[in-house]
């Protein structure tokens, strides 16, 4: 299966956006058992099923993005799943937010 590629831009400090980044893998953990991993401070791995779906994933943290690569759902839901990626970072990544309205935005 292929991989489904993503890239979010962001403006805010690296350790900020870490801080809010483990707000969403916590959220993830939460909802479907999706397991996280560190890989050193800018990058981490996933692993679980969402929605049946099984997930592999991971990203890292640049000066400017979030870019990651994760399991190709298939063309049915490729959309759906770049979408939802987008508006999950998009919204904790927000630098109008503080990181309490951050955990506020993620159900």
């Amino acid at each position: 299966m292929g991989m489904l590629k993503f890239e979010v831009p962001h403006n805010l400090p690296k350790d900020e956006v870490k801080k809010r980044v483990e707000q969403l893998l916590s959220y993830w953990g939460s909802k479907y058992g999706v397991k996280s991993d560190w890989t050193g401070e800018e990058g981490a791995k996933l692993a679980g099923k969402v929605m049946g779906i099984n997930l592999d994933a991971s990203f890292v943290i640049t000066d400017k993005t979030v870019t990651g690569e994760g399991t190709d759902p298939g063309m049915l839901l490729r959309g759906q799943a770049k979408t939802y990626l987008q508006k999950k970072f998009g919204a904790v990544l927000d630098p109008s937010k503080s990181l309490d309205q951050v955990k506020g935005t993620l159900d």
